[in-house]
């Protein structure tokens, strides 16, 4: 159904609304809506033109909101109708968060209601809306950012027939591997960037270490009551994955004791600034279903706390440096989180799940005929390159281009030029 269609300088936007079956497995049952918004540029909005589905990262995240013809949207739109999918549960389509879960009866009912919201259910959205809206017999691109990625993959192993070509940016996921594996590689990639921050910032270990001593000692506050732990304060690592990340962390380090007040209370600007740069509370998907992002057939039973214990050095009440942790999710996350821990008892039954449906088939991806390509990021810290080279070199005809130039985040830093890498790849001239 379209809802409205608004013009901004450059762009043509034309948002639309589905009705899709929570479960695929019962289509007369539950509905929930997907919202996405069409983007043309001006001029071109009467145009026949191939269409590009953007999938977003996450997992939880809603589409990107345009604002102007810029970055990899302005390439995009060179020779596309853009698609940018509010993946179920987030944005405008049928929002998951803490309250709407809260209204389930149970645990149980809030566990089994997640498990629709992976990315085997995302394409299957992608899939009811291609057909609706322009038709079984055309098929369309997807551009995969990160978990976006993850989706791309699963498409091209459960509906090929509805793409024209598949685009990753740093979002090749590994295909059978267990999430253990996934973890016990990114604390290795993550002590490694914790060398390097510290290698660039040398003072911010005597800050870090102060900070963390901080808040073993008292009890610090942050604006909705929650309390700061120092496992909390480790979490900032999640910053590392981006090209800006070292200077994020480092700026608001800088501002943990000001000099104009007690330096022995933390600033009031440090614990401001600290509170916004998370999205645990606001996108409950993600803390619920990160790490069953990588089950199949089995279950994760909290990865990331359990190989943590296989790497003391991240202990920071140990003496010594503090490393910062990045893309985990941790069960105590459920305790010290307000919005999170109403949801504790079913992320645990998610955790302790085994019966998750397998995401990728390597046979149909071994005779894989879409074009696709794929952008690897050689210091990935979210997605690792040694999975990432693993699943191209499994996928039948994938192009890579592995570079060591940008990070996790190149689509949004340079994306006029990553995509026009990709593009370039698929269709042969590069």
């Amino acid at each position: 159904m379209k809802l409205a269609v608004h013009r901004i300088p450059g762009l043509v936007l034309t948002d639309h609304q589905f009705a899709v079956p929570l479960d695929y497995g019962k289509p007369d049952g539950e509905r929930v809506s997907v919202f996405a918004r069409e983007v043309a540029a001006s001029g071109k909005e009467s145009a026949d033109l191939p269409w590009l589905v953007f999938l977003q990262g996450g997992p939880g995240s809603a589409a990107p909101r345009p604002d102007a013809a810029s970055g990899w949207l302005k390439r995009a739109l060179a020779d596309y109708r853009v698609l940018l999918l509010d993946q179920r549960g987030t944005g405008r389509s049928s929002a998951v968060s803490a309250r709407s879960l809260s209204r389930l009866p149970d645990a149980r009912a809030q566990a089994e209601h997640l498990i629709h919201f992976r990315a085997d259910a995302i394409v299957a959205d992608a899939e009811r809306v291609r057909r609706e809206l322009i038709g079984e017999d055309t098929r369309w691109t997807v551009l995969g950012q990160s978990y976006g990625g993850f989706c791309a993959l699963h498409y091209l192993s459960a509906a090929p027939e509805g793409l024209a070509a598949a685009l990753f940016t740093g979002g090749l996921p590994p295909i059978d591997r267990a999430a253990d594996d996934v973890y016990r590689a990114t604390y290795r990639t993550l002590a490694e960037k914790n060398e390097l921050y510290y290698a660039r910032y040398p003072e911010d270990e005597a800050r870090a270490r102060r900070i963390a001593d901080h808040l073993a000692a008292v009890d610090v506050r942050l604006g909705d009551g929650d309390r700061l732990s120092p496992r909390r304060f480790q979490q900032l690592g999640i910053q590392f994955g981006a090209s800006d990340g070292f200077e994020r962390v480092h700026y608001l380090l800088e501002e943990a004791f000001p000099e104009e007040q007690d330096r022995s209370d933390l600033g009031f600007s440090f614990l401001a600034h600290f509170d916004q740069a998370f999205s645990f509370q606001t996108n409950p998907i993600y803390a619920m279903l990160h790490e069953p992002i990588y089950a199949q057939g089995s279950a994760t039973r909290w990865a990331a706390e359990r190989i943590r214990s296989e790497h003391p050095e991240f202990d920071a009440s140990r003496a010594g440096r503090v490393l910062f942790t990045g893309e985990m999710i941790y069960p105590w996350m459920f305790d010290e989180y307000k919005e999170l821990r109403p949801l504790r008892a079913a992320a645990d039954l998610l955790a302790e799940r085994s019966d998750w449906p397998a995401l990728y088939d390597r046979v149909a991806l071994g005779q894989n005929e879409v074009p696709c390509a794929a952008a690897i990021y050689v210091h990935d810290m979210y997605v690792g390159r040694a999975f990432s080279e693993e699943t191209a070199s499994a996928v039948r005809g994938m192009k890579t281009w592995v570079t060591s130039e940008y990070e996790h985040n190149a689509l949004r830093l340079d994306g006029e030029r990553v995509l026009g890498r990709l593009l370039d790849l698929v269709r042969g001239v590069a």
